[in-house]
């Protein structure tokens, strides 16, 4: 699925980026972080909740028994907010058992029965029911052993109330234009809560088909994952809807909806028929999905070499939804910021982010739904690889769009979550639902999808596209585990006159440019066993001597004095250009150090190549200088890509000590002649924070000195800026980010141009066409005064548009008036007005907010028992909302306060990798600010800032 919806730098179900880039960096490095939780299971004997024991003390169901196939019948009451239910599961199993277990959770069971078919016999019997709701498990106990072989159907009558929260079967709502509210009900089960609709074997590994009946009013619509077969009328004013049986999937894949919403179609090339469902007052803001689903899933088809499944595809708008957007198999359910473009006012990165995460969940129909990962443990699987695949169909179906400009500076907001101790390995063991719902972080997500294309880099696209076809085609409808795809990969050769060779592909010793790369053929699964099983990355220190080039790896860390050796070693695929070629060399770092020689002494080198690779470098000697020198005398010999991963890199080099802060900042006075989006975005995204740590501390004098270098450093490039949205959208995302940034930081000519929008736009009633990648910047500005706050509050009442729902939102967190921050937050906490859905981002924002910091931090704090409630633990919503209110801080008076609060909560609580990370990222912060604020401060008051 797809993650947070606007916290690019965040979170998890949702290709990251689905916000606007611009966002980034106002919410900016909010991370996300795991807990050591205990993973042994009850040594006790478990008691159901009837006193009785309970046969099972294990959280994973046991294996003897397996589902074939579910019939599920469904019947919800949208007035009373219940729904009944009957699950026929037809079973066998593999040792004999009387005891069957598996999961359901907040369902009240009032009957379970056993049939048996032996010949033409059908027998029935009733089974006792036992409840544990710790592990969310049912056992039904008959009388004697089921038989190994025999076809055994369990038969289970339920209720239960429609949840109240963003998951499971839960209700949702929306306003008409007149007004009228109007329910729905749709489902979201990844990873743990379809068995809140149906008891069921609720782990991935347990797949099974499934047919749907769905009973509802005339009035309404019925949806699932398969087309309708037949309405039937059970009884009057109640229609029974009966979906065609399913493919073989897992549970957290099975979707429902009972609405009243509009559809538009199209069909595809092989003949699948796509739809977008959404709100009726919505539904013609449709279009720009519905034919981007269509390019793509043709684009799928095509590359995976695997025809689409099912005979069509929904896309559906829910008005409330928790995360980007679930990837259900042939019922895909969204965010509406996430799949509905309102062509008068959506934004450029709109249009970016709902492109990148209709592809993500399309890509999912074969990775994730097709092969699926066993257990959650490799989610990354499927999440790295779909976020991935954004990347690679993009390019090809939406050139335009030009997403190789900024995809992988992604990698560079993970590398800052992923440098913590905190960290995990993309593939790593998890248990409980609350550990589960934390791997769908941006370690699963970016990191999988940074390390899958520093792969393809490294193998070339098509080897690596023929390894992950081979993958698909050998495992459809099973499921694997992180080596299955490794020897997938492995046992493809290229198409160059490679010979296959003792299970390797070798290469004759002609083709010498990358003979050191593939001496022996490349032994995949060692090489990615590296970076999937370790976490944190590698340092490379790159010295030269003459035509001599020594390379070390070591584990990047943050802090100078964190001597624990970890003694990690990856297999680093090196590519280097040099002031004499730029014909990308390569090699293969297996050991922590080996030397190059190069044909020719050379001025500069550059390792990571257009940032394909996931490690950062550092250049001894004058390595750095040199470099430096390159930027400031012709920028442009290196792509900008390069020139950003240079930027990212010396900043993170200044947080481990190998490089001074002054030498850092110098590097990036270059950037008064820069105009493309990746480098200054990158630029940003290192000197915004620092004057964030600023704002949190009485440091107004420096920090006002720091805004106004930037301001300096930029100001040709916002200057150059038109008022429109006119350009590219890479030039569109740099214009709107540009001009929110110039504007607060308070640069006075885009503050008055702000206002004179304003007032043009308020004084026509909202009716006048704002260019909707200034809107931001004008409505940062307007909220400023209490008039234009209330006035943006009412017309987020009324709109219709999601993005500009999202930017007034956005802006409300940014007012400097008290008051209003906490009614702000006071009422998106009611989830009334404003939908609950918002609140995290509401937080986080007020939490970012000079001004507001203390009350969104006092907010988190008093209502901590609530949030777990509505926002379960483990969850990314949890996780914004706790980054998002301390990750700033820089004192120690705030460490005590964060690590006192959190530590005495409940241990699940404390526990939350969440906390660990922003823990160890306030440490990092104190560190930092005390070794280089008074040098920044004197830094600013050198000669060369003159020049600018």
């Amino acid at each position: 699925g797809s993650l947070s919806k606007k916290m690019i730098s965040l979170s998890v179900k949702w290709p990251l980026g689905t916000m606007p880039f611009l966002l980034s960096s106002l919410l900016i490095l909010l991370a996300v972080s795991t807990p050591s939780w205990c993973q042994s299971s009850d040594t006790t004997s478990p008691k159901a909740s009837n006193g009785s024991p309970f046969p099972w003390n294990k959280i994973r169901l046991p294996e003897h028994i397996s589902p074939v196939h579910y019939d599920l019948m469904i019947h919800a009451n949208l007035t009373t907010l219940t729904f009944e239910g009957t699950t026929q599961i037809e079973i066998t199993a593999s040792q004999p058992t009387s005891t069957i277990i598996l999961h359901s959770h907040r369902l009240q069971i009032s009957k379970a029965t056993l049939k048996k078919r032996v010949g033409e016999r059908l027998t029935t019997e009733p089974l006792r029911v036992l409840e544990y709701p710790p592990h969310e498990q049912i056992a039904l106990l008959a009388h004697k052993p089921l038989v190994v072989g025999l076809q055994y159907t369990v038969v289970i009558d339920y209720a239960g109330a429609l949840s109240e929260h963003l998951n499971g079967f839960y209700k949702s709502t929306y306003r008409t234009k007149e007004g009228e509210v109007r329910v729905l009900a749709s489902t979201h089960f990844e990873p743990t809560t379809a068995r809140m609709a149906f008891p069921c074997f609720d782990e991935p590994a347990f797949k099974a088909n499934f047919s749907v009946k769905i009973r509802r009013e005339p009035r309404h619509l019925a949806l699932s994952n398969m087309p309708l077969v037949e309405s039937v009328t059970v009884a009057e004013g109640l229609i029974e809807d009966h979906f065609d049986v399913t493919v073989k999937m897992s549970t957290y894949l099975v979707a429902f909806i009972i609405s009243d919403f509009k559809s538009i179609s199209k069909i595809t090339k092989s003949g699948i028929k796509v739809s977008v469902y959404a709100v009726p007052d919505k539904i013609h803001q449709a279009d720009y999905a519905l034919d981007a689903a269509v390019t793509l899933l043709d684009f799928y088809e095509d590359y995976f070499s695997i025809p689409y499944p099912l005979p069509k595809q929904d896309l559906a708008a829910i008005p409330d939804f928790e995360v980007g957007a679930m990837e259900n198999w042939g019922l895909i359910t969204y965010r509406e910021s996430a799949l509905l473009f309102d062509a008068e006012k959506s934004s450029a990165s709109n249009k970016l982010g709902i492109t990148l995460t209709v592809s993500h969940e399309l890509a999912h129909q074969w990775f994730g739904n097709l092969v699926t990962m066993e257990w959650w443990n490799d989610l990354w699987l499927n999440e790295g690889f779909a976020k991935f695949m954004e990347f690679v169909s993009v390019t090809v179906t939406h050139p335009e769009l030009k997403v190789e400009d900024y995809f992988f500076g992604k990698c560079f907001h993970v590398m800052e979550v992923d440098a913590l101790n905190s960290s995990h390995p993309v593939s790593t063991p998890v248990e409980n639902s609350a550990q589960i719902r934390e791997m769908f972080d941006e370690v699963s997500y970016v990191k999988g999808a940074c390390i899958l294309n520093m792969l393809r880099d490294y193998l070339s696209a098509d080897v690596f596209k023929s390894g992950i076809v081979q993958y698909l085609q050998k495992y459809s409808y099973k499921n694997t585990k992180n080596e299955d795809l490794w020897n997938s990969m492995a046992s493809i050769c290229p198409a160059d006159g490679t010979q296959r060779m003792d299970g390797f592909c070798s290469r004759s010793s002609h083709s010498s440019s990358s003979s050191h790369w593939r001496q022996e053929g490349p032994d995949v699964k060692t090489m990615m066993n590296t970076w999937t099983l370790q976490k944190g990355f590698p340092l490379i220190t790159i010295t030269v001597r003459g035509r001599n080039v020594h390379m070390k790896q070591e584990h990047y860390r943050k802090g100078p004095d964190d001597t624990s050796e970890t003694g990690y070693l990856w297999h680093v695929p090196l590519t280097f250009i040099t002031s004499k070629s730029d014909s990308v060399q390569r090699f293969l770092l297996k050991t922590e150090t080996d030397v190059l020689i190069l044909p020719e002494e050379v001025e500069w080198i550059k390792f990571n190549v257009g940032m394909n690779g996931y490690y950062i470098v550092h250049y001894e000697d004058d390595g750095w200088d040199s470099l430096s020198g390159l930027l400031r005398g012709a920028h442009t010999t290196i792509s900008s890509n390069d020139r950003a991963s240079l930027i990212n890199n010396a900043f993170q080099l200044v947080s481990n000590g190998k490089l001074s802060i002054e030498k850092a900042l110098d590097l990036t006075l270059y950037l008064k002649h820069e105009t493309e989006i990746m480098p200054v975005f990158q630029g940003l995204n290192e000197l915004i924070p620092m004057y964030k740590l600023m704002e949190k501390r009485d440091m107004k004098e420096v920090e006002n000195q720091f805004k106004a270098f930037l301001i300096r450093l930029l100001r040709d490039l916002i200057d150059n800026q038109t008022w429109t949205d006119e350009g590219s959208v890479s030039q569109r995302m740099l214009r709107s980010r540009l001009l929110l940034f110039a504007c607060m930081c308070k640069y006075q000519p885009c503050i008055q141009r702000a206002e004179a929008y304003f007032r043009e736009w308020k004084e026509a009633n909202g009716n006048f066409s704002l260019p909707s990648d200034v809107t931001l910047a004008v409505f940062s500005v307007a909220v400023q005064n209490p008039e234009g706050w209330d006035f943006l509050y009412s017309k987020y009442q009324s709109s219709l548009s999601s993005t500009e729902k999202d930017e007034i939102e956005l802006a409300l967190t940014i007012s400097q008036n008290k008051e209003k921050l906490q009614w702000l937050l006071d009422e998106g906490f009611k989830g009334d007005k404003i939908k609950l859905q918002e609140f995290p981002h509401i937080l986080s924002g007020v939490g970012r907010n000079p001004v507001g910091y203390p009350l969104a931090w006092q907010f988190l704090r008093e209502n901590w028992d609530k949030l777990t409630q509505k926002f379960e633990l483990g969850s990314s919503s949890l996780t914004i909302m706790v980054v998002g209110t301390t990750n700033q801080f820089s004192t120690r008076a705030r460490l005590e306060e964060v690590k006192g609060f959190f530590s005495s909560l409940k241990e699940n609580s404390s526990q939350l990798r969440c906390v660990q990370q922003t823990i160890e990222t306030i440490e990092e912060n104190i560190r930092w600010m005390d070794k280089n604020f008074d040098k920044i401060r004197v830094w600013l008051q050198s000669e060369k800032l003159a020049l600018l």
